[in-house]
């Protein structure tokens, strides 16, 4: 399943802006990507950040131009193919990582697969 394509500007907080010297470099605003998969319930969330000691990472959730940081455990789901984990937030509202496919990235891997076949896995090898 595709990824949701949802993208939030998410201007720097005001302290932030206050504290930047004056004449210096001010923070800027970043753009967020939805990392869920596409029609997922709930507000659109990115990981920012993890916090390894706490097993959790921080995460920006919006729905609309509103946008909230949290930090939220990791989900701990084991993909049945690996040993991988799923690289999202505990009880997220949408599939397991290892089933969203980034339709941007998909498109690219096709092109490149075409253009150097003999660098493309054939077959899943």
């Amino acid at each position: 399943m595709n990824q949701c394509t949802a993208v939030a500007l998410l201007p720097p907080p005001e302290f932030l802006i206050r504290l930047a010297a004056p004449g210096g470099s001010r923070p800027e605003a970043g753009h967020l990507l939805c990392e869920l998969a596409e029609d997922h319930d709930g507000d659109h969330a990115t990981a920012l950040w993890d916090n390894d000691a706490n097993h959790a990472a921080v995460w920006a959730r919006w729905s609309g131009s509103r946008a909230t940081l949290a930090e939220l455990a990791w989900c701990g789901a084991i993909d049945p193919g690996g040993e991988d984990a799923c690289g999202l937030f505990a009880r997220h509202p949408s599939a397991h990582d290892w089933y969203i496919v980034d339709p941007t990235l998909a498109a690219v891997d096709a092109v490149l697969a075409a253009e150097h076949p003999h660098l493309a896995p054939r077959d899943g090898v």
